[in-house]
C-alpha cells in the first residue's frame, strides 16, 4: 500500500485530496498545523502529522521521527500555500522558503519519496499573449507579474535545480467547486442581482473544476512520471460572462446586471484595499497581485501534454461544475 502525504491538507483543493487518496486505498497522512480546522478532514483512517516548515532544523527531527517510528512516505503531494496575504514576503516566505526547508530535509533525512508533486499555478508562467491570443504552454519562457507567481516559480526553479530530484510540477488555472470561498463570494454577489467584470476588452479566461483537478493528479501517480510539469485546465475556455449566465440559471435568478468596472477604478480600488489590508493585518480580496490577475485578457491553456503523456482530459465542463457547486452551496447553507 502506497504512503502518501498531503500537505494543506485542510484547505479547500487538500481536503479533496485526501478524500480521493482513501478512496484509491493509500495510507493518506494529511499534514495539517493544531490550529487547521479538520471540517472535512473526519475519515477515521486518515493519519495526521504535523510539519514544522518553517524551522529546518526541527522539520529534520520531525522527518526521522516519522521514518523510524512509520517509514518514509512514497508519494509527497505539497499542496501547503498562500494565494493571498497582507505582506508579499509572504508569498515568498511560505510559497518558496517552505518548499525549500521541506527538499532540503528529505534529503538530509534520506526520505525523498518517488514523487514529489508541487502544486504550482497558471501564475507561475505569467501574462498570455494578448495580442494573438495563443495559449499558454508549458515551454512557454515564465514571466510571472504577480508576487504569488513569482514565489511559485521560485519554487519550481529550485527543485528542478536538484539533480534527480522526483519533481512533477501542477499548474491549474482558477480552481472552483465545492467548500471553495472566492469564488462563493461571486456566486453570492450574482445572487444579489449584480456581476462585476474587469476592464472593456474581451477576456477569455479558462477553469479547472477541483475534482477534476484532483483526478488528474491521481493519474499522474498512476502513471509514475517525474521531472515533468502540466497545465491544468478544461479544455475549452469562456467569456468573462459564462461564469454568470450558468450560476444565473442555478440560482434561478431571472436578472443580473453586468457592471464593468475600468481597469484604471479597478487599480485605484486594488491599491487602496491592500493598504488596508496591511494596515488591519486581514488579507484583503483586492490588492495589486489580484488586480494584476484580473486585468489579464488571455488565460487560454494548451493541455495537449495532459492528454498524450497521461491520457487525461477533464470530465467537467464549467455549467456542470457549476451546478454541481452550487448544489453543494445550498445543502450546506453557504447560500
Amino acid at each position: 500500500m502506497k504512503k502518501i502525504l498531503i500537505t494543506g491538507a485542510g484547505g479547500f483543493i487538500g481536503s479533496f485530496l485526501v478524500e480521493k487518496s482513501i478512496a484509491c486505498g493509500f495510507e493518506t497522512w494529511a499534514g495539517v498545523r493544531k490550529s487547521t480546522s479538520r471540517e472535512f478532514l473526519t475519515d477515521p483512517s486518515i493519519r495526521f502529522v504535523d510539519l514544522p516548515f518553517g524551522n529546518p532544523q526541527k522539520l529534520e527531527e520531525c522527518l526521522l521521527r516519522q521514518k523510524e517510528e512509520h517509514g518514509p512516505w512514497d508519494v509527497i503531494i505539497h499542496n501547503l500555500g498562500v494565494t493571498k496575504c497582507t505582506d508579499n514576503k509572504d508569498f515568498e516566505r511560505i510559497n518558496f522558503g517552505f518548499v525549500r526547508n521541506f527538499a532540503e530535509a528529505l534529503r538530509r533525512a534520506d526520505m525523498v519519496p518517488d514523487q514529489f508533486i508541487l502544486m504550482s499555478s497558471l501564475g507561475a508562467l505569467g501574462p498570455g499573449d494578448e495580442q494573438g491570443m495563443t495559449p499558454l504552454r508549458r515551454d512557454d519562457t515564465p514571466t510571472p507579474n504577480t508576487a504569488y507567481g513569482k514565489s511559485k516559480l521560485m519554487a519550481e526553479e529550485y527543485l528542478r535545480s536538484i539533480d534527480h530530484f522526483p519533481y512533477v510540477f501542477i499548474r491549474p488555472t482558477g480552481v472552483y467547486g465545492p467548500r471553495e470561498k472566492d469564488y462563493l463570494l461571486m456566486v453570492k454577489t450574482i445572487r444579489s442581482g449584480f456581476d462585476f467584470g474587469a476592464g472593456f476588452k474581451p477576456q477569455r479566461i479558462t477553469f479547472i473544476y477541483v475534482k477534476d483537478l484532483v483526478d488528474c493528479i491521481f493519474r499522474v501517480i498512476e502513471k509514475g512520471v517525474t521531472r515533468r510539469d502540466y497545465i491544468v485546465s478544461e479544455e475549452r475556455d469562456y467569456s468573462s460572462s459564462d461564469f454568470r449566465h450558468y450560476a444565473q440559471n442555478e440560482l434561478g435568478k431571472k436578472v443580473v446586471i453586468p457592471v464593468t468596472v475600468p481597469l484604471f477604478v479597478l487599480k485605484a480600488v486594488s491599491l487602496v484595499s491592500g493598504q488596508i489590508a496591511q494596515w488591519t493585518g486581514k488579507p484583503a480580496t483586492l490588492n495589486s497581485d489580484k488586480y494584476n490577475i484580473m486585468k489579464q485578457r488571455n488565460w487560454i491553456c494548451d493541455i495537449t501534454p495532459l492528454k498524450e503523456e497521461l491520457d487525461f482530459t477533464p470530465r467537467y465542463s464549467l455549467e456542470q461544475g457549476v451546478r454541481e457547486t452550487i448544489a453543494w452551496y445550498k445543502r450546506h447553507g453557504w447560500i
